[in-house]
């Protein structure tokens, strides 16, 4: 058979497979309907929550660092031959800084892997990034209990390492070629490395601080440090964008009446529409883009490079918004997925007994085989399920209060903790993007893997 004809057979394969789903789609079913509904929500939720205030800063870092970042630098701190001790420390902490979901960390993400650094910690910082949130883990220690609190930071610590570790060498060979090939492409300094390195941290130091103070969650408790910061966050948000106009300024060469001209948008509607705080963030992103065209070849180097972010990124992202709100809802959806909620809960639970009344509609006994492999199922479920559902930052906690009511057991709570905020499935889209299809897998794997061997070892501690 010649290529030709396995071509147009893949083709009509697909026109068959496509036939049969529409053939058979039980659009007349009320549940999915729902599912459907909550797919279109939990998309609208996730692009008024999360794209303005996270992924459009995210996406001019992660361009920042394609061009103002050097690559020697990124080799010799993350490169397939920097000190490991100093790439995996700084990566495995990086999340204590970066208060990002799963998705958000994405473009910094691409745009340090590209830049050079090595798969191993590249993975950490993908990994650890979102996981290793102080705001989300003091949260999960006060709501869920201490246990889980230090279970989860340290968990999420020693996981960044061990994985990127493990996925270094796994691909040894890979990342031999990459340093190998670095060397050769590689002569000399970039064509923006030449700038002073305080301001190029200034620089950075004002982007990152836009992103972590627009994002700084709302505490459940009204007293305290973390709901002080929360009162003032637009307010701190408000200096550091005056610190990124100084400096595309002073360092950029943009014209200070350009700037202002910029910021007088944003300004009238902070005070026009204090109540809608987004409204002037998000006036203000396009007046940072606008500002990227009367600049030099810098700044046009730099919105080339947020552009390429954007497409590959936000496309693969809002497709795995949509599946997962169909599979499993949206916040706002009680039990509104296609997969029920009480299916979760039965599959989560410290006995297979609430498993057993779904299939059976009444109680049954429990088998000696079922109840020994019980907890190895649980664990293994929990992390599937977190490793595929999008969790927001912090919305795991009040998520997981609910499970925990519902029967769920404490080893199954931190596999879903360890697996959920650093996967969802947009996340693994994106991720397969970048990495390719064997890496992603790998990274899955060895998440899900890890989370449930920890979470049948957490759950053998506390039971």
């Amino acid at each position: 058979m010649t290529d030709g004809n396995r071509k147009e057979l893949k083709i009509l394969g697909w026109l068959i497979g496509l036939f049969a789903v529409l053939y058979y789609l039980p659009v007349e079913a009320g549940r999915f309907q729902a599912a459907v509904i909550e797919a279109f929500k939990l998309a609208k939720w996730y692009a008024r929550e999360h794209v303005l205030l996270c992924l459009v800063p995210a996406f001019f870092i992660a361009g920042a660092i394609g061009v103002f970042v050097s690559q020697n630098a990124v080799m010799k701190y993350f490169g397939p031959k920097a000190s490991k001790w100093l790439s995996y420390s700084v990566a495995s902490v990086s999340g204590t800084i970066l208060a990002v979901c799963s998705c958000t960390v994405l473009p910094l993400f691409g745009g340090i892997y590209m830049r050079g650094a090595g798969l191993g910690p590249a993975v950490a910082f993908l990994y650890s990034g979102p996981a290793i949130n102080v705001l989300a883990i003091v949260l999960t220690a006060r709501v869920l209990g201490w246990q889980l609190g230090v279970a989860r930071a340290a968990g999420a610590i020693v996981f960044s390492v061990v994985i990127g570790l493990l996925m270094h060498l796994i691909f040894l060979r890979e990342e031999r070629a990459k340093a190998a090939q670095a060397r050769e492409v590689y002569l000399g300094d970039d064509e923006h490395g030449n700038r002073p390195l305080w301001q190029v941290a200034l620089y950075f130091f004002s982007m990152v601080g836009i992103l972590v103070f627009a994002n700084w969650g709302k505490p459940m408790e009204t007293t305290g440090l973390w709901y002080a910061v929360f009162k003032v966050k637009w307010g701190v948000t408000a200096l550091f964008a005056l610190l990124l106009g100084v400096c595309l300024w002073r360092f950029m060469k943009v014209r200070l009446a350009w700037i202002a001209l910029a910021a007088v948008p944003p300004a009238l509607l902070a005070v026009v529409l204090p109540e809608h705080p987004v409204a002037a963030f998000a006036a203000g992103s396009a007046g940072l883009a606008a500002l990227t065209f009367l600049g030099g070849a810098e700044l046009k180097d730099w919105r080339d490079q947020t552009w390429g972010f954007s497409k590959q990124i936000l496309p693969l992202l809002f497709g795995g918004v949509l599946a997962a709100g169909f599979f499993l809802g949206s916040p706002e959806g009680k039990d509104a997925g296609i997969i029920p909620n009480v299916w979760i809960q039965a599959l989560v639970g410290d006995s297979p007994s609430a498993l057993l009344s779904l299939i059976s509609g009444e109680g049954s006994h429990v088998p000696g085989w079922l109840a020994l492999l019980w907890p190895v199922w649980t664990n293994f479920f929990a992390s599937i399920t977190g490793a595929i559902m999008y969790f927001a930052t912090l919305t795991e906690v009040p998520i997981l209060r609910g499970l925990l009511d519902s029967g769920m057991g404490q080893g199954p709570a931190l596999a879903l903790l360890l697996a959920g905020p650093a996967l969802s499935l947009p996340n693994m889209l994106v991720i397969n993007s970048i990495l390719g299809p064997k890496k992603t897998l790998t990274f899955v794997g060895l998440v899900v893997v890890m989370a449930t061997v920890t979470g049948i070892v957490f759950g053998a501690i506390v039971n």
